[in-house]
């Protein structure tokens, strides 16, 4: 079976540019660095992956070669190391059921490299890669890389975070649900009172806003004697965040938790709670196994996980779905859970009730 659609596909996919070009025309930035004309896949009418699973069906046979290009962040940080492995583990699995498949995982430097990202991007579209799959730095820096693609023919997925509008589908986690569970479980445990804190990534990543904006309007909503005492920018950095959390701490002796951004800030802020002394809440996000390690034994206490094993099996097998000639939703969300003390012995396979997708025959 050749790969289907591709010049209605490239239609497609310059329709979707030139729609977004036209939204943000009015745009411009807001003082955090988004683009205020920016695609909002929280706010959209997604589905899960096992919605689309149930409504495609097997994932189509393709015949020709596949050499999937994929640009994480930077590995530096252990989330885009496992979201690596994923893509691997993906590619393998799909390899080991007759696909002529695999994947090149690239990142640039480390996580504010924007011009080093978009140079693997390009390099990857001049090699004539079949598809891409981009997790950029902020919601910008891969622009120029996605139009080149667009005009090659070669398919793009945005995955997981920042948010590309001119990408034609995006996979990855709910961003404001991760702080939305967070700020539920802090909640629950300090009995809906007394002041929190949060620390918040690089203003221009999607998921640093919209995981605070889901913390900030959960407490909002639901727990009105919650004060968030303290917010401020520790751009994804350990020590960075320790050096926050320990300000504040000294600041306010009545402070109760803090709520960080992903797991590494999470860590240094609980490395501040440690040498203080005192009984502070600490959730971070991502499920990094660090953290877990650190939930095992009774000092970091919750952590969102957003399973990026998964994810990256998730984003290769939907490139997979659109290359055998299957229309995807524009947005497909990927599972995620809080993990604590109760569960963190749990499999992930267990929680998300994970199944290994099925070939059509």
């Amino acid at each position: 079976m050749k790969i289907k659609n591709r010049v209605l596909m490239t239609g497609a996919l310059a329709f979707s540019l030139a729609l977004s070009a036209c939204s943000s025309s009015s745009g411009g930035e807001t003082s955090d660095g988004a683009d205020k004309g920016a695609f909002n896949p929280d706010n959209a009418d997604g589905q899960t992956y096992e919605e689309v699973r149930a409504s495609l069906g097997d994932v189509p046979s393709v015949a020709d070669e596949i050499k999937l290009g994929a640009v994480a962040k930077a590995f530096e940080n252990e989330y885009w190391r496992t979201l690596k492995e994923g893509m691997e583990t993906g590619a393998k699995e799909f390899s080991d059921k007759g696909f002529n498949l695999t994947v090149d995982v690239k990142s640039p430097q480390g996580e504010a490299d924007e011009e080093g990202q978009l140079s693997i991007v390009k390099d990857m579209i001049n090699k004539k890669y079949t598809a891409l799959l981009l997790s950029p730095i902020s919601d910008s820096n891969l622009v120029p890389g996605v139009e080149d693609a667009i005009k090659a023919d070669i398919p793009v997925i945005n995955v997981n975070d920042g948010i590309i509008k001119e990408a034609p589908n995006f996979v990855g986690p709910k961003a404001d649900q991760n702080g939305e569970s967070a700020a539920e479980w802090i909640s629950e445990k300090i009995n809906g009172e007394g002041k929190v804190a949060i620390i918040v990534g690089m203003p221009k990543a999607f998921a640093a806003r919209q995981r605070t904006l889901g913390f900030e309007n959960w407490m909002k909503e639901n727990a009105p004697d919650i004060e968030i005492a303290e917010k401020q920018n520790a751009d994804w950095d350990r020590a960075k965040a320790k050096d926050i959390a320990a300000t504040w701490i000294k600041k306010h002796d009545d402070l109760k938790a803090i709520f960080a951004n992903n797991d590494t800030m999470a860590l240094g802020a609980q490395e501040a709670v440690n040498e203080s002394g005192k009984d502070i809440l600490v959730v971070g996000v991502d499920g990094i196994g660090e953290a877990y390690e650190s939930i095992r034994k009774g000092e970091l206490d919750a952590t969102i996980d957003s399973f990026p094993l998964y994810k990256g099996q998730i984003a290769v097998e939907m490139i997979l779905r659109q290359l055998g000639g299957q229309e995807l939703p524009r947005v497909i969300w990927t599972p995620q859970a809080l993990i604590d003390s109760t569960n963190v012995d749990t499999p992930a396979e267990e929680i998300i009730k994970w199944e290994d997708p099925v070939v059509a025959k």
